[in-house]
Protein backbone atom coordinates (compact mmCIF):
# COMPACT_ATOMS: atom_id res chain seq x y z
CA UNK A 1 0.00 0.00 0.00
CA UNK A 2 1.68 3.67 -0.95
CA UNK A 3 2.07 6.07 1.52
CA UNK A 4 0.83 9.60 0.83
CA UNK A 5 4.49 10.46 0.32
CA UNK A 6 4.92 7.92 -1.81
CA UNK A 7 1.06 9.12 -3.59
CA UNK A 8 2.29 12.76 -3.73
CA UNK A 9 5.81 11.94 -5.55
CA UNK A 10 3.80 10.02 -7.81
CA UNK A 11 1.56 12.85 -8.33
CA UNK A 12 4.31 15.67 -8.79
CA UNK A 13 6.25 13.11 -11.05
CA UNK A 14 3.18 12.66 -13.61
CA UNK A 15 2.74 16.71 -13.53
CA UNK A 16 6.76 17.29 -14.50
CA UNK A 17 6.12 14.35 -16.87
CA UNK A 18 3.19 16.34 -17.99
CA UNK A 19 4.94 19.47 -18.32
CA UNK A 20 8.00 17.78 -20.07
CA UNK A 21 5.64 16.83 -23.27
CA UNK A 22 4.60 19.82 -23.41
CA UNK A 23 7.63 21.68 -23.61
CA UNK A 24 8.83 18.67 -25.93
CA UNK A 25 5.93 19.89 -28.31
CA UNK A 26 6.20 23.28 -28.42
CA UNK A 27 9.87 22.44 -29.36
CA UNK A 28 8.66 20.21 -32.16
CA UNK A 29 5.50 22.17 -33.61
CA UNK A 30 5.27 25.89 -34.63
CA UNK A 31 5.23 28.51 -32.44
CA UNK A 32 2.84 30.00 -34.49
CA UNK A 33 -0.97 28.89 -35.32
CA UNK A 34 -2.65 30.49 -38.24
CA UNK A 35 -6.07 30.04 -37.35
CA UNK A 36 -9.36 32.41 -39.43
CA UNK A 37 -11.85 30.54 -37.66
CA UNK A 38 -14.27 33.03 -36.73
CA UNK A 39 -13.01 35.94 -39.30
CA UNK A 40 -13.84 37.46 -42.94
CA UNK A 41 -11.07 38.08 -45.29
CA UNK A 42 -12.15 40.54 -47.71
CA UNK A 43 -10.71 39.85 -51.59
CA UNK A 44 -10.50 43.12 -53.05
CA UNK A 45 -11.40 43.23 -56.54
CA UNK A 46 -10.06 46.57 -58.46
CA UNK A 47 -12.93 46.14 -60.92
CA UNK A 48 -16.80 46.54 -61.22
CA UNK A 49 -19.06 43.21 -60.97
CA UNK A 50 -19.64 40.66 -64.02
CA UNK A 51 -15.81 41.18 -65.61
CA UNK A 52 -13.15 38.29 -65.70
CA UNK A 53 -11.42 39.11 -63.09
CA UNK A 54 -14.72 39.21 -60.59
CA UNK A 55 -15.86 36.17 -62.33
CA UNK A 56 -12.35 34.31 -61.30
CA UNK A 57 -12.48 35.33 -57.33
CA UNK A 58 -15.88 34.40 -57.50
CA UNK A 59 -15.14 31.24 -58.48
CA UNK A 60 -12.23 30.96 -56.30
CA UNK A 61 -14.13 32.32 -52.58
CA UNK A 62 -15.83 29.46 -51.65
CA UNK A 63 -13.07 26.89 -52.08
CA UNK A 64 -10.16 28.96 -50.73
CA UNK A 65 -12.53 29.78 -47.87
CA UNK A 66 -12.90 25.79 -47.24
CA UNK A 67 -8.68 25.25 -47.54
CA UNK A 68 -7.69 27.87 -45.21
CA UNK A 69 -7.53 27.26 -41.70
CA UNK A 70 -9.92 27.81 -39.98
CA UNK A 71 -12.20 28.19 -42.93
CA UNK A 72 -12.81 31.68 -42.72
CA UNK A 73 -16.05 33.38 -44.37
CA UNK A 74 -14.14 34.65 -47.61
CA UNK A 75 -16.46 37.82 -50.05
CA UNK A 76 -15.20 39.42 -52.78
CA UNK A 77 -15.53 43.34 -52.71
CA UNK A 78 -15.23 45.23 -55.88
CA UNK A 79 -13.30 48.15 -55.83
CA UNK A 80 -13.74 49.78 -59.53
CA UNK A 81 -12.25 53.43 -60.27
CA UNK A 82 -9.35 54.48 -62.62
CA UNK A 83 -8.96 51.49 -64.54
CA UNK A 84 -8.42 49.61 -61.53
CA UNK A 85 -5.83 51.57 -59.74
CA UNK A 86 -8.03 53.00 -57.59
CA UNK A 87 -8.57 49.72 -55.73
CA UNK A 88 -5.27 48.48 -56.09
CA UNK A 89 -3.39 52.00 -54.91
CA UNK A 90 -6.14 51.34 -51.45
CA UNK A 91 -4.94 48.56 -50.62
CA UNK A 92 -1.32 49.13 -50.88
CA UNK A 93 -1.62 52.10 -48.83
CA UNK A 94 -4.21 50.70 -45.87
CA UNK A 95 -4.48 46.94 -46.54
CA UNK A 96 -3.13 45.55 -42.47
CA UNK A 97 -0.60 42.39 -42.97
CA UNK A 98 -2.82 40.25 -40.95
CA UNK A 99 -3.50 38.20 -43.96
CA UNK A 100 -7.42 39.13 -43.94
CA UNK A 101 -7.40 41.51 -47.11
CA UNK A 102 -6.06 39.94 -50.57
CA UNK A 103 -5.91 41.53 -53.55
CA UNK A 104 -6.58 40.24 -56.50
CA UNK A 105 -5.26 41.68 -59.96
CA UNK A 106 -5.15 41.09 -63.61
CA UNK A 107 -3.41 42.60 -66.49
CA UNK A 108 -5.21 46.16 -66.21
CA UNK A 109 -3.60 46.93 -63.13
CA UNK A 110 -0.05 45.30 -64.12
CA UNK A 111 -0.04 47.64 -67.74
CA UNK A 112 -0.07 51.09 -65.79
CA UNK A 113 2.31 50.02 -63.81
CA UNK A 114 4.72 48.99 -66.81
CA UNK A 115 3.85 52.18 -68.58
CA UNK A 116 4.84 53.83 -65.44
CA UNK A 117 1.45 55.74 -65.34
CA UNK A 118 1.10 58.88 -62.91
CA UNK A 119 -1.77 57.75 -60.93
CA UNK A 120 -0.20 54.18 -59.91
CA UNK A 121 1.62 54.08 -56.48
CA UNK A 122 1.69 50.59 -55.82
CA UNK A 123 4.84 48.04 -56.61
CA UNK A 124 4.20 44.21 -57.25
CA UNK A 125 8.01 44.56 -55.33
CA UNK A 126 5.46 45.51 -52.28
CA UNK A 127 3.39 42.57 -52.74
CA UNK A 128 3.65 38.84 -51.44
CA UNK A 129 2.46 36.54 -53.95
CA UNK A 130 0.52 33.11 -53.41
CA UNK A 131 -1.43 32.44 -56.87
CA UNK A 132 -0.64 33.29 -60.13
CA UNK A 133 -3.37 32.03 -62.93
CA UNK A 134 -3.42 32.02 -66.37
CA UNK A 135 -5.47 32.83 -68.89
CA UNK A 136 -6.52 33.57 -72.91
CA UNK A 137 -8.83 36.32 -74.25
CA UNK A 138 -11.44 35.94 -76.60
CA UNK A 139 -12.65 38.90 -78.85
CA UNK A 140 -16.50 38.66 -81.04
CA UNK A 141 -18.31 40.30 -83.29
CA UNK A 142 -22.38 40.63 -84.03
CA UNK A 143 -23.30 38.10 -86.77
CA UNK A 144 -23.58 39.95 -89.50
CA UNK A 145 -20.32 41.40 -89.06
CA UNK A 146 -18.73 38.20 -88.31
CA UNK A 147 -20.17 36.77 -91.79
CA UNK A 148 -18.30 39.97 -93.33
CA UNK A 149 -14.86 38.75 -91.27
CA UNK A 150 -15.17 35.00 -92.63
CA UNK A 151 -15.94 36.22 -96.38
CA UNK A 152 -13.19 39.25 -96.19
CA UNK A 153 -11.31 39.78 -94.05
CA UNK A 154 -9.33 42.80 -95.55
CA UNK A 155 -12.78 44.11 -96.94
CA UNK A 156 -14.28 43.75 -93.67
CA UNK A 157 -11.31 45.66 -92.33
CA UNK A 158 -11.32 48.53 -94.64
CA UNK A 159 -15.13 48.77 -94.93
CA UNK A 160 -16.29 49.16 -91.48
CA UNK A 161 -16.02 51.09 -88.20
CA UNK A 162 -15.90 49.79 -84.73
CA UNK A 163 -17.37 50.75 -81.70
CA UNK A 164 -15.49 49.47 -78.46
CA UNK A 165 -16.28 49.97 -75.07
CA UNK A 166 -12.77 50.18 -73.04
CA UNK A 167 -11.21 50.73 -69.49
CA UNK A 168 -8.72 52.62 -70.94
CA UNK A 169 -5.99 52.26 -73.56
CA UNK A 170 -3.46 51.52 -70.82
CA UNK A 171 -5.17 49.05 -69.32
CA UNK A 172 -5.02 45.16 -70.77
CA UNK A 173 -7.40 46.72 -73.46
CA UNK A 174 -4.00 47.38 -75.28
CA UNK A 175 -4.01 43.98 -76.33
CA UNK A 176 -6.73 44.18 -78.19
CA UNK A 177 -6.74 48.02 -79.65
CA UNK A 178 -3.32 47.12 -80.63
CA UNK A 179 -4.05 43.68 -82.60
CA UNK A 180 -7.06 45.93 -84.16
CA UNK A 181 -5.29 48.34 -85.67
CA UNK A 182 -2.70 45.94 -86.86
CA UNK A 183 -5.26 44.67 -88.68
CA UNK A 184 -6.04 47.57 -89.93
CA UNK A 185 -9.45 48.17 -88.61
CA UNK A 186 -10.57 51.29 -87.77
CA UNK A 187 -12.28 50.80 -83.88
CA UNK A 188 -13.08 54.06 -81.62
CA UNK A 189 -13.10 53.22 -78.13
CA UNK A 190 -15.22 54.40 -75.74
CA UNK A 191 -13.47 55.11 -72.44
CA UNK A 192 -13.76 55.43 -69.18
CA UNK A 193 -15.63 51.75 -68.49
CA UNK A 194 -14.80 50.20 -64.87
CA UNK A 195 -14.92 47.01 -65.50
CA UNK A 196 -14.74 44.11 -68.97
CA UNK A 197 -18.27 43.13 -67.73
CA UNK A 198 -19.55 46.95 -68.50
CA UNK A 199 -18.14 46.29 -71.94
CA UNK A 200 -20.14 43.38 -72.43
CA UNK A 201 -23.47 44.97 -71.56
CA UNK A 202 -22.51 47.74 -74.27
CA UNK A 203 -22.59 44.93 -77.11
CA UNK A 204 -25.44 43.50 -75.50
CA UNK A 205 -27.35 46.79 -75.88
CA UNK A 206 -25.88 47.32 -79.05
CA UNK A 207 -23.69 50.36 -78.25
CA UNK A 208 -20.98 48.34 -79.15
CA UNK A 209 -20.00 46.09 -82.61
CA UNK A 210 -17.19 44.88 -80.74
CA UNK A 211 -15.89 43.45 -77.82
CA UNK A 212 -13.18 41.28 -76.04
CA UNK A 213 -13.66 39.08 -72.89
CA UNK A 214 -11.04 37.17 -70.78
CA UNK A 215 -11.70 33.67 -70.68
CA UNK A 216 -13.65 33.70 -67.30
CA UNK A 217 -15.83 36.20 -68.62
CA UNK A 218 -16.37 34.77 -72.26
CA UNK A 219 -17.39 31.41 -70.77
CA UNK A 220 -19.80 32.41 -68.58
CA UNK A 221 -21.39 35.70 -69.95
CA UNK A 222 -20.47 35.32 -74.10
CA UNK A 223 -21.09 31.95 -74.82
CA UNK A 224 -24.57 32.28 -74.05
CA UNK A 225 -25.36 34.80 -76.37
CA UNK A 226 -23.24 32.89 -78.93
CA UNK A 227 -25.62 29.94 -78.44
CA UNK A 228 -28.47 32.37 -78.55
CA UNK A 229 -26.98 33.81 -82.12
CA UNK A 230 -26.09 36.98 -80.90
CA UNK A 231 -22.51 36.77 -80.82
CA UNK A 232 -19.82 34.82 -83.17
CA UNK A 233 -16.13 34.37 -81.84
CA UNK A 234 -14.06 36.48 -84.24
CA UNK A 235 -10.29 35.12 -82.80
CA UNK A 236 -8.58 34.33 -79.77
CA UNK A 237 -5.65 35.88 -78.30
CA UNK A 238 -3.82 32.12 -78.14
CA UNK A 239 -1.51 30.92 -75.68
CA UNK A 240 2.31 29.97 -75.08
CA UNK A 241 3.37 26.30 -75.80
CA UNK A 242 7.00 25.47 -73.58
CA UNK A 243 9.19 27.02 -76.10
CA UNK A 244 7.53 30.43 -75.81
CA UNK A 245 5.40 30.15 -79.02
CA UNK A 246 2.18 31.25 -79.28
CA UNK A 247 -0.27 28.26 -80.09
CA UNK A 248 -4.19 28.27 -80.12
CA UNK A 249 -5.70 28.37 -77.11
CA UNK A 250 -6.00 25.35 -75.16
CA UNK A 251 -9.40 26.35 -73.70
CA UNK A 252 -10.73 27.39 -77.51
CA UNK A 253 -8.52 24.90 -80.01
CA UNK A 254 -11.27 25.54 -82.92
CA UNK A 255 -10.46 29.13 -82.84
CA UNK A 256 -7.88 30.92 -84.78
CA UNK A 257 -5.36 33.09 -82.91
CA UNK A 258 -4.64 36.48 -83.18
CA UNK A 259 -1.43 35.59 -85.28
CA UNK A 260 -3.04 33.35 -87.15
CA UNK A 261 -5.38 36.36 -88.37
CA UNK A 262 -2.55 38.46 -88.92
CA UNK A 263 -1.13 36.11 -91.34
CA UNK A 264 -3.91 36.15 -93.10
CA UNK A 265 -4.79 39.70 -93.72
CA UNK A 266 -2.56 41.92 -96.19
CA UNK A 267 -1.83 44.63 -93.43
CA UNK A 268 -0.88 42.66 -90.48
CA UNK A 269 2.36 41.49 -89.82
CA UNK A 270 4.00 38.78 -87.74
CA UNK A 271 7.40 40.62 -87.69
CA UNK A 272 8.35 44.15 -86.47
CA UNK A 273 8.11 47.25 -83.83
CA UNK A 274 4.28 46.47 -83.58
CA UNK A 275 4.21 42.54 -83.56
CA UNK A 276 7.49 42.41 -80.89
CA UNK A 277 5.93 44.86 -78.56
CA UNK A 278 2.32 43.27 -78.94
CA UNK A 279 3.82 40.15 -78.44
CA UNK A 280 5.61 41.49 -74.97
CA UNK A 281 2.04 43.07 -73.69
CA UNK A 282 0.00 39.77 -74.36
CA UNK A 283 2.91 37.93 -72.35
CA UNK A 284 2.77 40.49 -69.71
CA UNK A 285 -0.84 40.00 -70.13
CA UNK A 286 -2.65 36.78 -70.60
CA UNK A 287 -0.36 33.86 -69.46
CA UNK A 288 0.60 35.36 -65.75
CA UNK A 289 -2.80 37.64 -66.25
CA UNK A 290 -4.30 37.50 -62.42
CA UNK A 291 -2.51 36.72 -58.94
CA UNK A 292 -3.74 37.06 -55.50
CA UNK A 293 -1.17 38.98 -53.49
CA UNK A 294 -0.45 39.75 -49.22
CA UNK A 295 0.70 43.51 -48.44
CA UNK A 296 4.42 42.63 -48.10
CA UNK A 297 4.66 43.01 -43.96
CA UNK A 298 2.40 39.90 -43.90
CA UNK A 299 4.20 37.26 -42.05
CA UNK A 300 5.54 34.42 -43.65
CA UNK A 301 3.71 31.45 -42.02
CA UNK A 302 0.57 33.43 -43.15
CA UNK A 303 1.38 33.87 -46.66
CA UNK A 304 2.70 30.19 -46.46
CA UNK A 305 -1.15 29.59 -44.96
CA UNK A 306 -2.69 31.18 -48.18
CA UNK A 307 0.05 29.11 -50.45
CA UNK A 308 -0.83 25.95 -48.96
CA UNK A 309 -4.75 26.47 -49.41
CA UNK A 310 -4.48 27.50 -53.01
CA UNK A 311 -2.61 24.93 -53.91
CA UNK A 312 -4.86 22.24 -52.07
CA UNK A 313 -7.62 23.65 -53.89
CA UNK A 314 -6.07 23.44 -57.09
CA UNK A 315 -5.06 19.66 -56.56
CA UNK A 316 -8.19 18.57 -56.10
CA UNK A 317 -9.47 15.93 -57.51
CA UNK A 318 -12.39 17.90 -59.04
CA UNK A 319 -10.43 20.72 -59.33
CA UNK A 320 -10.10 20.26 -63.52
CA UNK A 321 -13.23 19.27 -64.26
CA UNK A 322 -15.08 22.31 -62.04
CA UNK A 323 -12.53 24.81 -63.46
CA UNK A 324 -13.10 24.47 -66.88
CA UNK A 325 -15.93 25.50 -67.93
CA UNK A 326 -15.60 28.70 -65.71
CA UNK A 327 -11.76 29.55 -66.05
CA UNK A 328 -10.98 28.15 -68.97
CA UNK A 329 -7.61 24.98 -68.95
CA UNK A 330 -4.89 26.70 -68.19
CA UNK A 331 -2.27 26.99 -65.28
CA UNK A 332 -2.78 28.18 -62.03
CA UNK A 333 0.38 28.72 -60.13
CA UNK A 334 1.48 29.03 -56.41
CA UNK A 335 5.01 28.80 -54.78
CA UNK A 336 8.12 29.54 -56.89
CA UNK A 337 5.90 28.55 -60.14
CA UNK A 338 3.80 32.01 -59.07
CA UNK A 339 6.95 34.09 -58.27
CA UNK A 340 8.03 33.19 -61.96
CA UNK A 341 4.92 33.97 -62.89
CA UNK A 342 4.88 37.61 -61.09
CA UNK A 343 8.18 38.36 -62.86
CA UNK A 344 6.37 37.37 -66.33
CA UNK A 345 3.69 39.60 -66.30
CA UNK A 346 5.54 42.65 -64.37
CA UNK A 347 8.19 43.28 -66.88
CA UNK A 348 8.80 44.03 -70.48
CA UNK A 349 11.48 45.37 -72.34
CA UNK A 350 12.55 48.81 -73.01
CA UNK A 351 11.62 49.08 -76.96
CA UNK A 352 8.35 47.34 -76.03
CA UNK A 353 7.33 50.03 -74.12
CA UNK A 354 8.84 52.71 -75.94
CA UNK A 355 7.01 51.52 -78.88
CA UNK A 356 3.59 51.22 -76.66
CA UNK A 357 4.01 54.71 -75.20
CA UNK A 358 4.83 56.54 -79.15
CA UNK A 359 1.88 54.83 -80.02
CA UNK A 360 -0.56 55.78 -77.68
CA UNK A 361 0.87 59.23 -77.43
CA UNK A 362 0.64 59.10 -81.64
CA UNK A 363 -3.37 57.44 -81.53
CA UNK A 364 -5.04 58.47 -78.21
CA UNK A 365 -2.68 61.66 -76.65
CA UNK A 366 -2.03 59.92 -74.04
CA UNK A 367 1.55 60.42 -72.57
CA UNK A 368 3.17 58.94 -69.97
Amino acid sequence: MKTENQRTSGRAHKGVMAMAALAAASLTAPAWAVDFSGQTVEWVIPFSEGGGSDKWARFYAPLLSEALPGQPNVVVKNEPGAGSTKGTNDFAKNAAPDGLTILGTSGSTQFPFLLDDPRVQYHYADFQIVLASATGGVAYLPPELAEEFAADADAFAANNTFIYGSQGATRLDLVPLLAWEMLGMDVEPVFGLKGRGDGRLMFERGDANIDYQTSSAYLNGVVPLVEEGKAVPMMSWGSLDENGEIVRDPTFPDMPTFKEVCESVAACETSGPAWDAWVAFFVAGFPAQKMVFLPGETDAEIVAAYSDAFKAVTERDDFAEISAARLGVYPQSTGEAAETQKALGTEVSDEAKAFVKGWLKERYGVEL
